[in-house]
């Protein structure tokens, strides 16, 4: 058993785990486009969001002290919740808080807080105006202080969405000390986020990392490597279209992917053009 670092006082390093999705999908006209947007906006309603930080509260370790959520018009939600790295008993909280219970229930908004941490999600679907090309983004922090990591819950909150790019921050702030004064600015090993990812899910995805190990700041980004076409449309069947009409509705996919993974508008429309294959000359 590895030897615990004996720490003077509360560990009040500061870990912080930044997690945005982004999901893609072909929806073939306004129609189709708003129905996708209605679509995601049930299904990833607050009160779903909610269960799912729950969860990730659970698979950390932390306790739920008081949770506020939101629905909002047009689009999107969002739920903030306040954790605890311990259990806290009912007398000693502040009358505001309400342990993800009850109280939530009867309201139209709910934030969760925690003692020593939060964990936040918002969403937002839209959909590109001109290519049938609609996503939908899902941003989660969780912050943590003590002993309890947000990173335990990676593989939890991938599989929770469809996710075709992930951008995933870490980063560890403040210091802590040991009983003789010296100060610790990291109290667990890591090389990188992919450590705490199964090698299963890894291997579905295009990866790179940037890290400042220096500052302890870790970055990495992920991009689905294979297109199951079917599984990009919304409201229609992959047999509807011909074989150049599925190449071109693979690449404006794997456009808008790569443009989001990039951060960067790489593709205009006469580059666009220039790029397609002509499957009549093949």
């Amino acid at each position: 058993m590895a030897n615990k670092i004996k720490l003077y006082g509360f560990n009040n390093l500061t870990k912080t785990l930044s997690f945005n999705i982004y999901d893609v999908c072909y929806a073939k006209g306004e129609k189709d486009q708003n129905e996708y947007v209605a679509y995601i906006d049930e299904w990833y309603n607050s009160e779903r969001l909610t269960n799912i930080l729950k969860d990730v509260t659970d698979i950390i370790g932390a306790n739920v002290l008081n949770i506020s959520k939101q629905d909002y018009d047009p689009q999107g939600a969002s739920v903030t919740m306040l954790i605890s790295e311990e259990p806290v008993e009912r007398c000693s909280l502040d009358p505001s808080c309400n342990l993800g219970m009850g109280l939530y229930e009867t309201r139209n908004t709910v934030v969760g807080h925690l003692d020593k941490s939060h964990v936040t999600v918002h969403t937002y679907p839209e959909y590109h105006p001109d290519q049938s090309i609609s996503s939908f983004r899902v941003d989660i922090d969780v912050s943590t202080c003590g002993q309890i990591s947000p990173l335990n819950a990676l593989d939890y909150l991938i599989g929770s969405f469809d996710s075709d790019i992930i951008t995933i921050d870490y980063r560890v702030r403040g210091f802590t000390r040991e009983e003789d004064g010296s100060k610790i600015f990291i109290d667990h090993d890591i090389t990188s986020i992919q450590d705490y990812i199964d090698n299963k899910t890894l291997e579905g995805y295009d990866i790179c990392d940037i890290n400042i190990y220096q500052s302890n700041i870790f970055h990495t980004k992920m991009m689905i490597k294979e297109l199951n076409l079917q599984d990009y449309f919304f409201n229609k069947d992959v047999r509807e279209f011909t074989p150049r009409e599925r190449l071109e509705i693979s690449n404006n996919l794997r456009r808008e992917m790569i443009e989001i993974f990039s951060g960067t508008n790489i593709y205009n429309k006469k580059e666009v053009k220039s790029r397609d294959i002509d499957l009549d000359k093949m």
